[in-house]
Parts: C-alpha cells; sequence; structure tokens
C-alpha cells in the first residue's frame, strides 16, 4: 500500500483533479455535448498530467535531492527509472484515452500536448519562457476538449492566462517571490476573472452560472495573492500557488456554466470539493 501511496505523491494525484473540467470546458465552448465516449477525455488529462508531474521529479531529481528531500525520488521511495516510466506510461495511456474518446481531432491536439508537457518539464520549465510553456499546456488541454475547434480559443485563452500566473508564482516556493509577480498575478486574476463571464450565452442560469464561477474563482485565489503582495516569503508563495491551483476547477465551472451546461458545471463544483478534502491532508510546507 506504501508503494502505491508514494506513486500518488509522486503523480501528485489531488492536483490531478484539477485537469478534469479543462476538456469538458473546451468540448462544451466548441459546442459539444459529452457522450459516453467523450467522458474519456477528461480521463486523458488526469493521465497526461500525472505523467507530466512524474517527469517534472525525474528531471528535478538533483534540485530536489537538495531542496526537497522527502519528494518520492530523493528519499529512495521511487527509483529515478521507476519514476520516468511512470511518467511513459501515463503519456502514452493519455494519448491512447484522448483517441478513444475523441477521435482523430483530439489526438491532433493530443500529441502536440503530450511534446509540450516533455518540453517544459525537460527544457522550459527554468527558463525565462516557463510559465508560457505551462500555459500552452493547459490551453492545449482545453481544445483537445473541442477537437481543436477555434470557438474554444478564448476558453483555451483564458485557462492559459491563469495558469501562467500561477506558474510565476510557483518560482518563489522555495527562496521567496516578488512584489512584481504579486501584482502580475492579481491582475492576471482580475482579467481571468472578467474574461470567464464575458460571452455568456443566453441560455437559462448562464450568466448567473458564470457569475457564480468566477465569484468562486476569484475567492479561492485572490486572498493568499493579496498576502504575497504584502509578503512574498516563500511560505507565501506556496500558499498563493496551491490556491491557485485548486482554483482551476471553479474557472473550469464558470466556464462551462456560460455554455449554459449548468449541470456539468455543478459537477465540477463538487469535484473541487474532493479535491480539498484531499489537499487538506497534505503537509502544510509541502512544495506543489
Amino acid at each position: 500500500m506504501s508503494a502505491v501511496t508514494d506513486v500518488l505523491e509522486l503523480v501528485r494525484a489531488p492536483a490531478a483533479l484539477t485537469v478534469i473540467g479543462d476538456t469538458i470546458a473546451g468540448g462544451h465552448a466548441g459546442g459539444r455535448r459529452f457522450g459516453r465516449r467523450q467522458w474519456l477525455l477528461p480521463v486523458a488529462s488526469v493521465f497526461l498530467y500525472s505523467g507530466g508531474m512524474a517527469l517534472n521529479d525525474y528531471a528535478d531529481r538533483a534540485l530536489d535531492a537538495v531542496e526537497r528531500p522527502e519528494r518520492p525520488i530523493p528519499s529512495g521511495r521511487v527509483s529515478p527509472r521507476r519514476a520516468l516510466g511512470i511518467a511513459t506510461a501515463c503519456l502514452a495511456a493519455g494519448l491512447g484515452l484522448a483517441a478513444s474518446g475523441g477521435g482523430r481531432r483530439a489526438f491532433a491536439v493530443a500529441v502536440p500536448l503530450a511534446g509540450a508537457i516533455v518540453a517544459y518539464n525537460t527544457v522550459f520549465k527554468d527558463t525565462a519562457v516557463g510559465p508560457v510553456g505551462m500555459a500552452a499546456c493547459r490551453g492545449l488541454d482545453v481544445m483537445m476538449g473541442a477537437g481543436g475547434a477555434r470557438v474554444a480559443a478564448p476558453a483555451a485563452a483564458t485557462v492559459a492566462l491563469h495558469t501562467a500566473a500561477v506558474t510565476a508564482q510557483s518560482r518563489g516556493e522555495v527562496h521567496g517571490g516578488s512584489t512584481g509577480v504579486a501584482l502580475a498575478g492579481i491582475a492576471a486574476t482580475g482579467a481571468t476573472t472578467i474574461a470567464a463571464i464575458a460571452g455568456a450565452g443566453d441560455r437559462p442560469g448562464a450568466v448567473a452560472g458564470a457569475i457564480t464561477g468566477a465569484a468562486a474563482y476569484a475567492g479561492s485565489a485572490l486572498p493568499s495573492q493579496l498576502a504575497t503582495l504584502g509578503d512574498p516569503s516563500a511560505a507565501n508563495a506556496r500558499t498563493a500557488t496551491r490556491a491557485g491551483i485548486g482554483a482551476m476547477i471553479p474557472l473550469q465551472a464558470a466556464l462551462v456554466a456560460r455554455t449554459g451546461a449548468l449541470l456539468p458545471a455543478a459537477a465540477l463544483g463538487a469535484v473541487d470539493l474532493v479535491r480539498r478534502r484531499l489537499s487538506a491532508r497534505r503537509t502544510a510546507g509541502d512544495v506543489t
């Protein structure tokens, strides 16, 4: 059982719940209503995300030995070879599920998405364009749900904007951040909140649902961001990063609700409650 727990820690299982809504938001933005097969797409997202997390720890194993010795690889609970195998298997499974759930169009987006995940974790993560690289991953994940339909681009861009801000914030988790990054994050959250509401359709409940989801998103992300503005310490950066990752779910719910699909939006709200319960079990000082 401990081996399973170690793998779940390696792939940051609670955080994987935050990608479930990407393809749901993309699919509804693209005018698709999910049938049985399409529900494989959120599962594909989870596997692709998990593969990226395992690859992240594999690529960072030397740094983690110094800064995060409690992580599965440096602590010896998961070998580097096994972590790489898990990453490869998860990415392959994600591609297969994307093809099964969304056909050729979804697979055509999943392939560059997998490539972007690998490139981010092995090349771009610690560079100036790292936040842009991660934003591209999440934007492509949304587009995968839409089968690449251009009409879903605004939803993808909204998710990408929030992702870039959270990724920039995460760079201060060990050594602290800066007020500049905090200000940029707050501005991005404000812009994302507005973007999530904009374009709400005329279906019953669409505007109210979008506003509710956007308010929940801002309420999840902003308080900890404001705290980093006053004190950009590593501890506050970790809290803000964790909150930003979690805020992705109400953001997705807002994007789904604005299309009039209130039931899937409510389901994402339930997913957020599960994520909060699981995340509460983490050690307060954990780096995301």
